[in-house]
């Protein structure tokens, strides 16, 4: 790679990732925040996924307003939230070997293609006024199901479109990307939703993949090399789960990662009810809310991109579990608005930088030839997982009360980052011992 002021690397022992890794020896700059958006085919990525987004964060807001409108009923939120991402839990190792077989780019444009044209059912029965719950929650199987391939060939195209030294950046940014739209399509749709009607955040979600599918058509890749692993797809896919199991570093930030998204991401299948019922907003409040959250990751992101290469992974990492978990206490039994916006962007800010340092790591230990395997295995964890946190997040505050579940989510992320903490520094010191 060409050396600049803001590109000069050196090699550094060892952090999570297991093997050397090189981060930046000049000053912060802007130039090293953006640095990945040198390669041509990584901007055309970033910004079609950015309108596409943007249209997905609205249909998100548009559709947790409306099944708790239909129906007032917080554990059917958690049911429809589960809905979106159950699938996953069966098809993302599946995903993850299509990732590893084909061409992640024609992986991602029948993806896309699928979840626009999803979109476009949900607004088409909406608009005519024949939504029914249950057929939210069918649609919401469908989407899981695309997402089960979209996300680990999205995960792991991200290393052929940017480079293996700006890694680190290019996860970042696309956290930061992911979070600016966070902002953008909340704040739409509940502007939408109060002067308009719904149905409209559902269309313009459907015709933003046309700009997502551009980029990816207009990319120009070197020639797919198919794996040649022996064994079918199933063969192939235990591979990445026995990988995973005999690899400690990995292991650890995959059993953290699930307790996290678990008993903490659930928070925001709560938003709904915690908007109307405990701070007693109508929909632009909510939207706001929500914004006020992609605020903080947005900001989490950049900071990462931009000093993530100059910081252990493993201060990021557990600091951003222990501010998302303090934050979230306090919104917990907080009931001021501008004191829960603030809770919220802090909230955002310490996930985002556990997220982006853990998929970060665990890429960079990755061979190529299983990054796709090992992505699928972190979609079934993303995805799969957090189905049984949003019902067990509907259940809990069925009974216990919204600010209750979100109370308890937050103290059992600390207390695990905690436990973690000490197993990985217990094993530091068996290996400082051994190598002694």
């Amino acid at each position: 790679m060409k050396e600049t002021d803001f590109q000069r690397t050196a090699s550094v022992p060892e952090d999570l990732t297991g093997r050397p890794r090189r981060v930046a020896t000049g000053g912060v700059s802007w130039r090293k925040t953006f640095s990945a958006f040198q390669y041509r085919n990584y901007r055309l990525y970033f910004w079609g996924q950015l309108v596409s987004l943007i249209g997905t964060w609205m249909t998100s807001t548009a559709q947790g307003w409306l099944v708790y409108q239909l129906t007032g009923s917080k554990a059917l939120l958690g049911v429809v939230a589960a809905a979106g991402t159950a699938p996953m839990l069966f098809f993302s190792t599946l995903g993850g070997w299509a990732a590893d077989r084909f061409p992640k780019r024609s992986v991602l444009i029948c993806t896309q293609v699928a979840m626009m044209i999803l979109a476009f059912i949900f607004a088409g029965l909406v608009w005519t006024a024949l939504i029914r719950p249950w057929e939210i929650i069918v649609l919401g199987l469908c989407g899981g199901v695309v997402m089960a391939f979209d996300m680990p060939a999205r995960q792991s195209f991200v290393v052929e479109i940017a480079s293996r030294e700006d890694l680190m950046n290019a996860i970042s940014l696309n956290s930061a990307m992911f979070n600016g739209a966070r902002i953008i399509g909340p704040a739409i749709a509940g502007f939408l939703m109060a002067k308009v009607g719904i149905a409209l955040c559902f269309f313009i979600d459907g015709v933003s993949f046309l700009a997502v599918l551009a980029g990816l058509l207009m990319m120009r890749l070197p020639p797919h090399v198919p794996s040649l692993a022996p064994g079918g797809p199933l063969v192939q896919s235990l591979e990445g789960f026995r990988y995973v199991w005999n690899h400690v570093r990995v292991r650890t930030i995959f059993v953290l990662f699930t307790i996290v998204g678990i008993f903490g991401w659930s928070y925001s299948v709560l938003m709904p009810a915690f908007a109307r019922d405990v701070l007693h907003l109508g929909e632009r409040g909510y939207g706001f809310l929500l914004g006020a959250s992609g605020v903080g990751a947005l900001i989490g992101a950049l900071t990462t991109a931009t000093f993530g290469s100059n910081i252990s992974s493993r201060k990021l990492a557990f600091g951003g579990v222990w501010l998302f978990s303090a934050m979230l206490l306090i919104f917990a039994f907080n009931r001021n608005l501008t004191i829960a916006m603030l809770c919220l962007a802090g909230i955002g800010f310490g996930m985002m930088l556990f997220f982006s340092t853990s998929n970060t790591t665990v890429q960079t230990i990755v061979p190529n030839e299983m990054r796709g395997r090992v992505m699928g295995i972190w979609a079934l964890i993303f995805g799969g997982m957090i189905p049984f946190g949003a019902l067990e997040a509907g259940a809990v505050a069925h009974y216990l009360g919204t600010s209750a579940t979100l109370a308890i989510g937050a103290v059992i992320c600390a207390l695990a980052a905690f436990v973690t903490l000490l197993i990985v520094r217990r094993r530091d010191a068996q290996l400082a011992a051994g190598g002694a």
